[in-house]
Parts: C-alpha cells; structure tokens; sequence
C-alpha cells in the first residue's frame, strides 16, 4: 500500500527530479522497490496535495489571521515535501544504529567458536547464522558470495560497513588473519579483533555524549523551560496591548512548538551511533498475556473515573486532559507492560550467562559431566539464569537427552527466551563440551568474554543516560508542574483584575486545555526521544514508558493548577 501511493503521489509531478547520493544508500538499505527519482517526485506531489487541502482554509480565515493561516498552510506543505524527502534517510540511520549495536556480538560470536574450533569459515558463518538484524543478513550475503571461492565473506563484508563503523571493519580484518596465524597468535587476534570493536563501540558513544549535551540543553531550554515560563506571562500580554489570542498561543504550543520539538528529537535520534536492539518479542510469546481487552478496559475506566474528578475539582476544561492523558497512559502501560516484563527477565538470563558460564567451566575442568555441571550451576545462582539451568538439567535427567536438546530443543529450557545471546552461547556451550574435561577453560574464557560485552553495554546506557534523565524528570513531572502552576497564576491574574475581558486577560478555559495539550505533547515526544536515546526506537519499551509519562504530567498538571490555585 505504501509504494502504491508513493507512485501515485509521483505521479502528480513529472517533472525530471535528481536523487541525492543519500537518498540512493538508504533506499538500498531500507531494500525498498521504490526508485530514488520516484521519492523525490512522491515528495513534490506529496506537498502540492498538502498545500491545496490546506489553502481554502487559509483563504476563508478570518481577515485578522489569514496571513498566518496562509503562512502555516505553506509551511505545512514544504514541511510534508522534505519529510518525504528525508523520511527514507532518517529511517535507514535509525536501522544502521540498531545493527551496529548488534557488532560487539556478532564478533564476539565468531571469536567464540573459533576457541572452540579455529577455522574461520565455520566461525564467520556460524555468526551469521546465530544472528538476525541487518548486520548478520549482510555478512550471510557475503558468505555465499565467497562460497566455493577463496576467502570468507569478511573482506566485502568490512568494505561494506567501513564508512559507517571503522572499528567493525578493522575487527573484522583481525578475524580473519587469526585463521592463518599460528595458536599463540591467533590468540592475541582474536583478543585484538575483540577489542577493537568494543573500544570502537564505547568511542563513538562517548563521542555521541559530549557532542550531543549542548544540543539537548539547548532544546530543554528553548523548547521547554522558557515555553512554560512565557505561559505565566500570557494572560497580562493582552492587558498590557499585547495583541496574543487564545488562536495565537494555540499555534504556538500545540503546532509550532510540537513540531519544532519532533524535528528537534528526529535530528538527534538519526544521529546516535549505536542502538543495542532488544530481543524481538511480540504478543504471541507463551508468557506475554494475550488479553487483548484489558487495556482498553483499564484506559477507558481510568479515563472516565479521572475526568469526572477533574470536572468536579478543576472544571470543564480539565476533562479532555484528563480524559485523554490518564486514559491514554494507562492504556498504554497495560498493554505493553506483559511484554515488557517478559524482557525483563530474558534480560535478567543475558545478565547472568557469565557466572553461569564461570561456573559450568570450572565445574566441566574438574571433570563433571555437562548434564551434573548444569546442576551444581544452578545450586549457586539464585537468579533467572539459574532457573534456565535447573530447567535444563532437570528435562536432560528426565527425558535422557544431551544438553543441546535440553537447552534449545523444541521444548528446551529455551524455547521461550528469544535471545540470540543466549542460544548461540549455548550452542557453543554444546561445541565446546563436546570435547570433554579439556573444554572448562575455553568456557571459562567465554564467561570473561560475554562480560567484556555486557560492561560495554552497562558503561554507555550509563553514559547516555547523563543525557536522558532530565528529558525523563521533565516530561513527566517537573515540566507539568510548572505548566500546572503557570496556569494558576494566569487564573489568579484574571480573578484579581476582575472581569475577564474587562482587562482584557485570556480566559482560563482556553489557556488551560492549550497549555495541557502542550503537557502532553511534550511528555509524548521528550519521552519517546529519552527512550530512542537509551535503547533505540523499541516499540514495546516506548509505548510503556509514554504511558507513564503521559499519566504521570496529566496528574501532575492537574495536581500543580490545584495546589498553586490554592495560593493565587
């Protein structure tokens, strides 16, 4: 449906357009048949049909706003032309992240099983097999492309990612001179190779921090703090000759100011370097609740309840507010919240494999068999990880399979934890133990291996998290409670000055529902990009996190007018 009316929008204008560079690579990242000039022409049409919808509008305005109605009308259209025109862009650095988040373990997994057995052939595909994402179905194209000929896919596959991450591309060239390289050598490749893409990973997040701490200051500030300081300002503008209407302040903060902040936030977003992606995981997971009609039950029961106290405590205007922020946040949360805490704890499993591993490979070096080193593994870690394994151990006694079947057969004790993580090392666990007593310390240095990673991991979701705890505090509290208070104080203005219009102040119906719409808006998109910032544009953890915040600003909102009415 997209491409047809991509082609259809195309159609509108024939002219002979030129595609930029960027626009070819990430169509061809994005492997969309839809052709570079056909956007482009797809963008043009897209405006004029944006610009002729909107132009009656403008031209039927009432006389005292009919410039600004045209001017939104042509903003609007030129804003739709260059979003189909970067649109593709956007998408494709956003796809680019998450699969370079996915390097660190793509590498690590080839250098694993080239511990367990050095032929590089067999790691290299074994790495893109064990993974899914761009990333792996890249290397994996490039693994048949070099099937029957020499060479394993590596050297196309570091050509094709070197622009966009040099460290893979070196970490790579390392994998594959560890094949050649004497015992002693290969080694120290494989540890060199490991490092280089680690280091490369945490230098351009680090890179990503200091470089992006003035922008995100500077859009906390001009499009959050002092938008809600003005909002104190508004209701006297008028009385002091200033000519700003409720139409005027409804521009500004629910069209101009969201706009300007979604731009703000894609500009940012498209920029960060490395996403680690979480586990694909939907609602047809055995153990995410598949009651499809507890949130809307819950949003539309919280909503009404909410809404009626809003009427009665604050008044009419208050309704919609409450009605679609608690709503809409509670709704939100109690439909991803299954899956969210079904990742929880596949994360709690991914955080455990290296004591696991620890504890296998000292107990496989003493001369346990894998099945009873399971067991004594699983005595000593209390956590989700030692579940898996006294699972496993347990359907390996019972039914009289080998561990392999045991942990990732059809009813292993990891059919339902969809982690590459988990059942690649588990399947090289299977490798390694294939060579008895001797394997303890090649899973040893596995453990040490998957904590290299993880550290890895642990250091920039703390480094970027500097960055993404204001945006958080502020959607959700500290922005609504000025926004509240701000309101009050103009209600309070307009009741001390006497009759409204008399002085010619805004009336506080108006300003409220724009000022909360604003709220919302503004816990909606600093949200979304704190989310982006953190993990990556994850559907599940963003729509958990906006229903938090989206019910969190409207309580607070509500709660800030209620109080601060107290005092004004």
């Amino acid at each position: 449906m997209l491409t047809r009316t991509i082609t259809g929008l195309a159609r509108l204008y024939p002219a002979e357009v030129e595609a930029s560079d960027e626009l070819s690579r990430a169509l061809a990242f994005l492997q969309t048949d839809v052709s570079p000039a056909t956007l482009v022409r797809a963008g043009y049409g897209a405006g004029g049909v944006v610009g002729l919808a909107c132009l009656p509008l403008a031209l039927f305005a009432p006389a005292t706003y009919r410039p600004l109605a045209l001017a939104l009308s042509i903003g609007l259209a030129l804003g739709v032309v260059h979003a189909v025109h970067r649109g593709p862009i956007a998408v494709a650095a956003l796809g680019r992240s998450r699969a370079l988040g996915a390097a660190p373990d793509l590498v690590g997994r080839a250098i694993l099983r080239m511990r367990v057995d050095p032929a590089t052939e067999a790691a290299v595909a074994f790495a893109a097999d064990s993974g899914d994402g761009p990333l792996a179905a890249s290397l994996r194209r490039h693994v048949r492309a070099s099937a029957g000929a020499a060479g394993t896919g590596l050297d196309g596959f570091a050509a094709e990612w070197r622009e966009w991450f040099p460290a893979l591309a070196r970490a790579s060239h390392l994998l594959a001179a560890a094949g050649s390289a004497s015992a002693a050598r290969r080694e120290r490749a494989l540890e060199r190779s490991l490092e280089a893409v680690l280091e490369g990973t945490h230098t351009r997040l680090q890179s990503f921090v200091t470089n992006m701490g003035g922008p995100i200051t500077g859009l906390y500030a001009f499009g959050v703090l002092l938008p809600l300081a003005l909002v104190a300002v508004l209701p006297g503008a008028r009385a002091a000759g200033v000519p700003i209407t409720l139409p005027v302040v409804i521009v500004i903060y629910d069209l101009a100011l969201p706009a300007i902040l979604l731009g703000a936030a894609g500009w940012l977003l498209v920029r960060r370097p490395v996403a680690f992606p979480a586990p694909d995981l939907d609602r047809s997971h055995p153990d995410v609740s598949n009651r499809w009609w507890a949130a809307p039950l819950a949003g539309v029961g919280s909503g009404a309840s909410s809404a009626l106290a809003a009427d009665v405590l604050i008044g009419r205007w208050a309704v919609p507010i409450a009605l679609i922020g608690l709503g809409g946040g509670v709704g939100l949360v109690v439909h991803y919240r299954p899956t969210v805490v079904v990742r929880d704890r596949i994360k709690e499993i991914e955080d455990g494999l290296p004591d696991a591993l620890y504890l296998l490979g000292r107990r496989v070096d003493d001369g346990y068999a894998v099945e009873r080193a399971m067991e004594l593994a699983a005595e000593e870690l209390p956590d989700a990880t030692g579940e898996v394994l006294a699972d496993a151990a347990r359907r390996s006694r019972v039914l009289g399979v080998g561990p392999d079947d045991a942990l990732r057969g059809q009813h292993g004790a990891l059919a339902t934890v969809p982690s590459r993580r988990v059942h690649s090392t588990a399947q090289l666990l299977t490798l390694a133990t294939q060579e008895g007593q001797p394997a303890g310390q090649a899973i040893v240095a596995m453990a040490g291996h998957l904590e290299d990673l993880q550290s890895v991991e642990r250091e920039a979701r703390h480094s970027l998290a500097r960055l993404t705890g204001t945006l958080r505090n502020t959607a959700a509290i500290f922005g609504p409670l000025v926004a509240g208070a701000t309101v009050a104080l103009a209600d309070g203005m307009a009741d001390f000055g006497g009759e409204t219009e008399a002085i010619g102040t805004m009336p506080t119906a108006g300003l409220g529902m724009a000022v909360g719409a604003y709220v919302l808006g503004l816990a909606v998109v600093l949200t979304t990009l704190a989310t982006g910032i953190d993990h990556g544009l994850d559907r599940p953890l963003t729509g958990y996190r906006v229903g938090i915040a989206t019910a969190s600003a409207t309580a607070v909102f509500l709660g800030g007018f209620l109080g601060a009415g107290l005092l004004f």
